[in-house]
């Protein structure tokens, strides 16, 4: 008796377990950060919240996203080639020596993390600027 409520307990568990429906990681998340001797900015965007981080030991302020500035961001992101997003290079030099901060964005979708390589503070490589500066818009 005990061995038949035992296998069908087992039975019953690993059809629970097969008839569960995979969902997909639709989850984007983007990370511009901005920084030099005197100057910090982190936003961070996900889950249609962004969060802003002003200096490198402070707290975030988090803001809730509108669903339109939400989708927008997710359809850029859609029509970004990730794979090549590495390579990119920046269109100006000026991080190199002070003359402005040194940034990049780093975009994480469906668990896969890319980063782009650094870039001036508001001089973007062309694929991404609209995401950047959708995102810089968000700092008031």
């Amino acid at each position: 008796m005990k061995k038949t409520i035992v296998l069908l307990l087992t039975l019953l568990f690993f059809a629970a377990c097969a008839g569960q429906k995979r969902t997909e990681d639709n989850s984007i998340k983007l990370e511009y950060k901005a920084y030099s001797r005197g100057f910090y900015q982190m936003i961070r965007v996900e889950n249609q919240t962004v969060f802003v981080t002003k200096s490198r030991e402070g707290q975030p302020e988090v803001m809730k996203l509108s669903t339109n500035d939400w989708n927008d961001l997710q359809l850029m992101v859609q029509e970004l080639d990730l794979v090549s997003l590495p390579n990119w290079k920046a269109p100006t030099d000026k991080r190199l020596f002070d003359g402005a901060a040194s940034a990049n964005l780093k975009i994480t979708k469906q668990g896969k993390t890319v980063e782009s390589p650094s870039f001036d503070h508001g001089y973007p490589p062309v694929a991404i600027e609209k995401i950047v500066n959708k995102m810089l818009s968000f700092v008031k």
